[in-house]
């Protein structure tokens, strides 16, 4: 929706404000305005009722019905922890101000997640050989999953928790994920494209970056179908402490036969039918932009040897355990699971 029906100028009428809080529906709340844009109050339908009551009238002035000093968020300033608290106190909708304190968006969090302060590098360059002949004319991340390509279901949810930026490392057909993509703009956000003229693995990718933004990066595998909540996920990121934190999938080995624990040729323990647990790569990750300076341009380096360096190294590497869906689309018979699920799953 276009932010600037959340606004109004304070030399509007209260038929004006009455008209458009109607058009607003459930998202019933304007911001006033002054001449210059800046942000003077806020007004609902409950504002208005109010001073009727007080003895306003239609001829009354709006800056006469207004609540001042609302609830407003600095562009770029905001934290994620401070965001949440507003979510938790049940505030909907709130107005993004900049340095001069005037209105450039309205954030609404009955359809947004969160504002993530992160650069999203999102991986799309593989040939995707075991989707061959699908993939012979098509990169596989343009793939339709249900109405659209997988990639951008991905771009959709990124997008709902507030990622204002994405870069793609782009190789085979990656000229039909440009001109499917292009800019982001019909999103509101920034698409970059990086062209690898050889595979370089999933860090690798990113030593031909020019630059991050972000304190901190989220990487991920442009082929996976996943409801991953983006927001969990980088709170539990920071709360960690972790230099670098992969996204896992659990998995139970269940033995249905007693288990002998045998050293030099001796029983020492038995496990009657035990249920082992286990966590693989789920290919999506979060870490810290320092952790940039370990890649040399140019060169190969995929996610295995680079998160198998930083343990060397005794940096702190964590995981965060996907507890809805998540499925890496593969091979055919994947394609055609997510095309079964994404009737009735919610991405």
């Amino acid at each position: 929706m276009d932010f600037r029906k959340h606004l109004i100028h304070e030399g509007e009428s209260v038929k004006d404000a009455l008209s458009k809080l109607n058009a607003l529906a459930a998202d019933a709340i304007l911001f006033v305005t002054d001449n210059m844009g800046h942000l003077i109050g806020s007004l609902t339908d409950g504002d208005i009722r109010r001073g009727f009551l007080r003895g306003l009238t239609f001829d009354s002035t709006i800056s006469q019905f207004i609540q001042a000093n609302p609830i407003y968020i600095k562009k770029d300033t905001t934290s994620f922890y401070e965001l949440d608290s507003y979510r938790k106190r049940n505030l909907r909708i709130i107005p993004i101000v900049d340095e001069g304190h005037t209105i450039v968006d309205v954030l609404n969090l009955r359809t947004k997640g969160a504002l993530l302060p992160l650069d999203v590098v999102m991986m799309a360059g593989g040939r995707g050989e075991r989707l061959m002949p699908l993939t012979e004319n098509c990169p596989k991340p343009l793939l339709k999953v249900g109405e659209k390509p997988i990639i951008e279901h991905n771009i959709d949810r990124l997008v709902y928790f507030g990622i204002e930026r994405i870069i793609i490392p782009i190789r085979y057909l990656g000229h039909q994920i440009k001109a499917y993509l292009g800019d982001g703009g019909a999103k509101n956000i920034n698409i970059q494209y990086v062209e690898e003229e050889q595979p370089l693995g999933t860090f690798g990718a990113l030593s031909l970056v020019e630059e991050f933004r972000t304190e901190h990066i989220l990487l991920m595998n442009s082929d996976i179908l996943t409801n991953i909540d983006f927001a969990d996920f980088y709170k539990s990121f920071i709360e960690s402490g972790a230099d670098l934190m992969v996204a896992s999938l659990s998995y139970q080995v269940k033995v249905p036969y007693a288990v002998l624990e045998v050293e030099n040729g001796d029983i020492i323990s038995l496990s009657e039918k035990p249920t082992y647990n286990y966590y693989s790569n789920g290919g999506i990750y979060l870490f810290k932009k320092s952790l940039l300076a370990h890649l040399i341009k140019g060169a190969y380096f995929d996610a295995t040897d680079f998160m198998q360096m930083l343990i060397d190294r005794k940096a702190k590497v964590t995981h965060y355990p996907i507890l809805g869906y998540w499925l890496d689309i593969g091979r055919h018979e994947d394609l055609e699971k997510a095309q079964k699920d994404i009737k009735h799953i919610t991405l």
